[in-house]
């Protein structure tokens, strides 16, 4: 993976990053509230050799060198503890306080320096000068040979233990620092791990890479849409608007030698705005002119009827158990070029009128009246009334719900097409992010207010509208 593919990633993922980064400075923050703060005083000791002359000092030297990291070893064992804490007269077992106590030497030096750590600052500087002081004569004890009155190498104390006045831990900036580090790579690993698991369909790229047919349109999320489906509801410069306007437009050039056309509008599951997409487009191609029947072939969850303001009681499956006649069936709505076959009644038996001999001929009459005729039907995966009239039309539209429907059901779903025969026209991803303005042909002058032909209805379907009805 390159830097721009993993920006494209922790772009569409911050809001984990964000997450884990909080939640490690959190944990953090509770950390740091509950650890007591601890001080620590340093002294420092010089280990030094009695010389005569330059030859001596430069062995003595390196015997101090040498001596040096052996007593940095030996000032934190218990032996030095144990006369440190009958000094300051502790009831602290020689190994605790051992563990409070450390040493280091200064790099190419023979200078010893001695920490010792309290949660008291004062304990801490008197730890760390009885440490100083007994180490010096721990050290005369032990480098004095017997019947040698002095021993061959000598500790000083050069500096005085001093008195902490701020703790040493919990250290802030290392322990937040440290947070904000962890937090991040944990963050960008789950956002990784979470990409590569993620086997949903995101962009237009995406879906193209799962079919042969083209994407046909991207319709932008709109949090209005609950409550203002409709294209007619929203104004003629909604980018959700201008979304179907593309997607007529591009629709026309699919299979151009042909004047009239037969269009399922399907998708994979449900709840993925294949009803919505086929009413909109449908209410495009009329505010275009172009004669258009919206046929609401689900006739299991049939929706077009209230998305219209229509009375569902006489519809498609009046027509085809012969209650009805397509022409009382089929009603108009405000735009004159736009008509609505609902439903009607929910019947038993919704696949096997789907696929009888009464559903093609009723295709075949409105094919002859209309240049388009849009049938909104069912999923396709769950049940196969979408396959059955996709395999009657022309072609079918694909609707696929970004972040949502998946790649293998995209895949399903066009196996099935493919099984009875039926053309996969192109594909429509919907609920995509809302495109950025900054790239909005409005800011040079081309707004979307006339993109339809001069003149041409606009209509409004809301429950104020009044229907007409044939007849």
């Amino acid at each position: 993976m390159g830097v721009h593919e993993l920006l494209q990633v922790l772009r569409r993922r911050w809001l984990l990053v964000v997450g884990c980064v909080a939640v490690a400075l959190a944990v953090a923050g509770v950390l740091v509230a509950r650890a007591t703060p601890e001080y620590t005083s340093t002294t420092r000791l010089f280990v030094s050799t009695p010389q005569a002359d330059s030859t001596d000092a430069y062995q003595g030297g390196l015997f101090s060198q040498q001596r040096v990291a052996s007593y940095a070893t030996l000032i934190t064992g218990e032996a030095v503890a144990q006369r440190v804490g009958e000094r300051l007269d502790l009831d602290t077992p020689p190994s605790e306080l051992a563990a409070k106590i450390s040493a280091s030497v200064v790099p190419e030096t023979v200078i010893l320096e001695v920490r010792a750590t309290d949660a008291d600052a004062e304990q801490a500087q008197r730890i760390a000068e009885a440490v100083a002081d007994e180490f010096t004569s721990y050290v005369q004890e032990l480098e004095t040979s017997g019947g040698d009155d002095s021993a061959p190498i000598k500790a000083t104390v050069v500096d005085s233990a001093s008195l902490p006045d701020t703790p040493t831990s919990p250290n802030l900036p290392r322990t937040f620092g440290l947070a904000l580090i962890l937090g991040l790579l944990v963050g960008i690993g789950a956002a990784l791990l979470r990409e590569t698991l993620d086997t949903s369909v995101r962009t237009s790229n995406d879906l193209d890479d799962l079919t042969d047919a083209p994407v046909l349109g991207s319709i932008p999320y709109d949090s209005s849409a609950s409550r203002s489906p409709l294209v007619t509801q929203i104004g003629l410069l909604a980018p959700r608007t201008e979304a179907f306007r593309v997607l007529r437009t591009n629709l026309q050039f699919v299979d151009v030698d042909a004047d009239r056309k037969v269009i399922v509008v399907t998708s994979a599951v449900p709840e993925e705005g294949k009803t919505t997409t086929a009413t909109n487009l449908a209410l495009t191609l009329a505010i275009a002119q172009h004669r258009v029947v919206l046929v609401e072939g689900d006739l299991r969850r049939p929706r077009v009827a209230d998305y219209m303001a229509l009375p569902p009681d006489v519809g498609l499956t009046s027509v085809m158990i012969g209650r009805s006649t397509l022409v009382e069936a089929v009603q108009p709505t405000t735009n004159k070029f736009l008509d609505v076959l609902t439903s009607g009644p929910v019947p038993p038996n919704p696949a096997e009128l789907l696929q009888s001999q009464a559903m093609a001929d009723t295709l075949r009459e409105l094919r002859a009246t209309y240049d388009v005729v849009l049938v909104d039907a069912p999923p396709l995966l769950p049940i196969t009334d979408a396959a059955v009239l996709a395999s009657q039309a022309d072609g079918a539209l694909l609707v696929v719900r970004a972040k949502k429907a998946t790649r293998d059901q995209v895949r399903r779903s066009v196996e099935r097409l493919t099984s009875v025969g039926a053309r996969l026209l192109g594909t429509v991803l919907t609920m995509t992010p809302p495109r950025s303005q900054e790239g909005s042909w409005s800011g040079y002058g081309y707004g979307y207010g006339h993109a339809d032909p001069p003149g041409a209805p606009h209509p409004r379907v809301s429950e104020t509208d009044a229907v007409k009805h044939r007849g």
